[in-house]
C-alpha cells in the first residue's frame, strides 16, 4: 500500500496498481461470514466503491446521503446498494445498485472482494462488495434516490476514534458507530459496520468481526 505525506505531515492512502493489489490480497486472505439461510429476510447487497478524491491521487470510497423522502431509511448515510433481485447473486446486485445510484458502470473483474454480511433490525441480509473504481472526476447520481454523494478519503479511516461502541437499552448488543472526519459527524451500523470491517481487514489487516454489533433505533425502520 503506497502512501504520501502531505503539508501537515500525514501519510495520504495513494490511489495506484498497488494499493488495488493489497486491498485484494487482505480480501483474499479474509474468511468472510455468509449469513446462514433466513428465508425472513430480504437479501441485499452493498458496494463499497474505492475511487480516487477530486483531480488528485488520494484514496477514497463513495458514501451517500439518501433522498429524505424515500420509505426506507430516508435522510440516513448509506453505501450504493438495494434489494437483490431474482436471479442476481450479490456482486451483480451490487454493481447495478452502484450505476443506477452513481452512474457508475464496473464489472466483476472491478470486484475486489466481500466482507461479513450483515442482518439489520429492517429485515435484510446485506452482503458488502468491495469495488475498484479508480480515476472518475465525474459522478452521476439519480436525484431521486441520492441527495448527496461525499468522496471519504480511506485516511479517515485511520482515526483513534473509531469506533465508537455504546451500550443500548433497546437490544442486548451494543450500537456502532464510525466518526467521518470529512462528513464532521458519526455514521451508524449498518453502514458503519462495513466501514469498520473494511478498515480493520485492509488497513490494520486484522480479521475483526461486525455482526454482532446493533444499529441505534432511528435505522430500525
Amino acid at each position: 500500500m503506497s502512501n504520501r505525506t502531505n503539508v501537515d505531515g500525514e501519510k495520504q492512502i495513494i490511489l495506484n496498481a498497488a494499493l488495488r493489489n493489497h486491498i485484494s490480497r487482505c480480501l483474499a486472505g479474509f474468511t468472510r461470514i455468509a449469513s446462514s439461510g433466513n428465508d425472513r429476510l430480504r437479501q441485499a447487497a452493498v458496494a463499497l466503491t474505492i475511487i480516487n478524491v477530486e483531480h488528485d491521487k488520494t484514496a477514497s470510497f463513495l458514501l451517500t446521503v439518501r433522498q429524505q423522502h424515500l420509505r426506507r431509511h430516508g435522510g440516513q448515510y448509506a453505501l450504493p446498494g438495494g434489494r437483490i433481485d431474482d436471479g442476481e447473486s450479490a456482486v451483480e446486485a451490487a454493481l447495478r445498485e452502484l450505476h443506477e445510484e452513481i452512474g457508475i458502470e464496473l464489472e466483476e473483474l472491478d470486484v475486489l472482494g466481500k466482507l461479513d454480511d450483515y442482518q439489520t433490525r429492517s429485515g435484510f441480509n446485506i452482503t458488502p462488495v468491495v469495488l475498484w473504481a479508480g480515476v472518475r472526476h465525474k459522478l452521476y447520481p439519480d436525484s431521486n434516490e441520492i441527495a448527496r454523494v461525499y468522496r471519504i478519503p480511506l485516511n479517515d479511516l485511520k482515526s483513534p476514534k473509531i469506533p465508537v461502541i455504546e451500550a443500548t437499552k433497546a437490544g442486548k448488543h451494543p450500537v456502532l458507530s464510525t466518526p467521518i472526519a470529512t462528513l464532521g459527524h458519526e455514521v451508524f451500523a449498518p453502514t458503519a459496520a462495513f466501514i469498520y470491517q473494511f478498515r480493520e481487514v485492509v488497513l490494520f489487516q486484522r480479521h475483526t468481526r461486525v455482526a454482532h454489533f446493533d444499529q441505534p433505533q432511528f435505522a430500525w425502520r
